[in-house]
This record gives structure tokens, C-alpha cells and sequence, in this order.
């Protein structure tokens, strides 16, 4: 068994490529298009620090980020910069919200205070109020987008707001409650048709991962991307499925339909093997057990009469 440490830091490793980690956000918010460039991402600090009771909280808040990247581009001669973070779970999280919301609000946090930390430094003038803010009149905060990448086969049951974790329906209430609404991907929820607008290895993961259970490889028949994948996809995939796929180890390229229809095989005659070996061990006990009876030897003494080698003639004798 694969521990969860080891598929993390996988599933980590992989989807901190640029190309990868811009074809989940495009996928998400662009529907497939390409319109988050790889090149314009940048790898930002992923741990988030404020302290959220002031300067004279004596304990910090820390919390670490899976990935988290700037995007930085020029559209329609202006400049756009967006705060990308991406989570990674294995297993359905049931306070998923809460995790997010905690970390774009400690992001935005950071922003404030490395904005007041860059006037201090400058010695920039400021109003009173600007001052006590930290953040001048005309200042602007970067969006923080995150986006929570569910690698589970399992239907995402779990609320995806904050709004369905609350104990109380009443709308007069709610609406002083601020609401926060989980960017998901989960494999489950992905109509069949769209895994074709993922560019990477990705969309081969996640169309996996749904079918992980499937008794069939039909769904990968004609497709060209598990044909012909990348290594690093067909690792990933096996490590977080847990399937039992046999490829060459120095391949670069896998063609997985046929690496995943050879374990399915190969389960099956596994199945009927050991079901053959379990009718002939029933098959023997009952001819101890009658022989036994017949002629009153104990039961060593009936197993050196069959000739049964004294390697198998424990196993018997702790089912007799």
C-alpha cells in the first residue's frame, strides 16, 4: 500500500509544471481555452504568515499552501496579475471551505502588510488614515483564486461553501453572513466529453481516476493519450489509484490501455488459479476427514499414508 505522504508529494511534484498547473485553472475557469499562459507564472513563497489579532498577538497564524504561483500578463495594454493557489486532496475533505477561505484571507493579509512594510521603507507620505491602514485610498489587492483538485474516484459529497456547513437556513440571517464558494475539479464531476479539453497528462489522470473502478477498459478504447503517455502521468497515475499496472520501467512513453487490460487479465486467471487450488485443498481435507474415519488413524498417520509432503501436512491438520 502506498502511503498518503508519498502520493502527495507526488501529486505535488507533477502538478507544479507550468503547463500542468495552467491547463487545471483554464480548464476551470476558460472551459479548456487557452488563455492562462504557462510562461507567466511565477512559484510564490507557499507559506502564508499574519497575525490576525494584531501586532501584539503573541502567536502567528502559519499555514502552508500545496502550490501557489503569480500570474503576470499584458491584456488589451493593461496589466493583469492574479494569485493562483492550488490544493491537492486524495480524499474528500468535508471542511474544505473553511480550509480555503483561511488561506485567500491570509494571502490577501500578507498583501496589506507588504504594502504597509514598502510605504514604511519609502518613507511615502500618507494621510492619517492611510497611515493607521497600512493601504492608501488608491491602492488595489492582486485576486487570489484557489483551487481545490480532488484526485479521488469518489463523488465529492462534502459542502462547497460555507454557507451548507452552517447549523441555520434563515436568508435574513445569511445574508450578514459572508459566503465562500469552493473551486473545485474533482474527477466524478467531469462529463466524459470535456476530458478532451484538458491539453496535459492531466485530463488522463483525472479520467482515470473516475473510472478506477470500472470492470472494463472501454472508455479508453481509440484514445490516443493513453496510447501514448508520458511517464510521469502513468506514475502519478498508479500511485494515486493504487492499480496494479505493469509497464516497462524504462519506458518514456506508456501505452496504458494495454498495461491496464494485462492486469485485468492477469487478475482474472490469478482468481481462477487460486480457485482451483482452493477446490483441490476441500476436495483433499474431505479424503483425510473419510479416511480418518475408516481406519482410526490419527490424522498424521492418514496424511503419511496419502503421501502428503510434510510441508502441506500442517496446513491440513489446523483445518482438521
Amino acid at each position: 500500500m502506498v502511503r498518503m505522504g508519498a502520493i502527495d508529494t507526488e501529486a505535488k511534484a507533477y502538478m507544479s509544471d507550468k503547463t500542468r498547473f495552467a491547463d487545471a485553472f483554464n480548464f476551470s475557469i476558460y472551459n479548456g481555452d487557452y488563455v492562462i499562459q504557462p510562461d507567466n507564472l511565477n512559484p510564490m513563497d507557499t507559506a502564508a504568515i499574519t497575525l490576525p489579532y494584531g501586532v501584539k498577538a503573541k502567536v502567528a497564524i502559519q499555514k502552508y499552501r500545496d502550490l501557489l504561483k503569480l500570474y503576470a500578463a499584458m491584456r488589451d495594454e493593461q496589466a493583469i496579475y492574479l494569485v493562483l493557489g492550488l490544493e491537492l486532496q486524495t480524499h474528500i475533505h468535508y471542511a474544505m471551505p473553511v480550509r480555503g477561505m483561511l488561506y485567500d484571507a491570509l494571502n490577501y493579509s500578507q498583501q496589506v502588510t507588504e504594502a504597509a512594510a514598502s510605504y514604511r521603507k519609502d518613507n511615502t507620505s500618507q494621510s492619517n488614515e492611510e497611515f493607521l491602514s497600512g493601504f492608501r485610498k488608491g491602492d488595489r489587492l492582486m485576486p487570489v483564486i484557489t483551487l481545490t483538485l480532488c484526485l479521488s474516484a469518489e463523488p465529492w459529497d462534502a459542502p462547497t461553501s460555507i454557507h451548507e456547513m452552517l447549523s441555520v437556513t434563515d436568508e435574513r440571517l445569511l445574508k450578514f453572513v459572508p459566503d465562500y464558494k469552493l473551486n473545485l475539479l474533482a474527477p466524478a464531476q467531469i462529463a466524459e466529453e470535456d476530458f478532451g479539453k484538458f491539453r496535459t497528462g492531466l485530463g488522463a489522470v483525472m479520467q482515470f481516476a473516475k473510472h478506477r473502478n470500472d470492470q472494463d477498459v472501454n472508455w479508453m478504447a481509440g484514445n490516443k493519450r493513453f496510447e501514448e503517455m508520458d511517464r510521469e502521468t502513468a506514475d502519478l497515475i498508479k500511485t494515486v489509484t493504487g492499480a496494479d499496472i505493469h509497464f516497462d520501467e524504462k519506458g518514456e512513453v506508456v501505452n496504458m490501455w494495454a498495461a491496464w487490460e494485462n492486469g485485468i487479465n492477469q487478475a482474472k486467471m490469478d482468481g481462477r488459479s487460486e480457485g482451483r487450488n482452493e477446490g483441490r485443498e476441500e476436495a483433499t481435507l474431505c479424503n483425510i476427514r473419510n479416511l480418518m474415519e475408516t481406519s482410526g488413524w490419527s490424522a498424521r498417520q492418514t496424511m503419511d499414508a496419502m503421501k502428503i509432503p510434510a510441508n502441506e501436512q500442517e496446513r491440513y491438520a489446523k483445518q482438521i
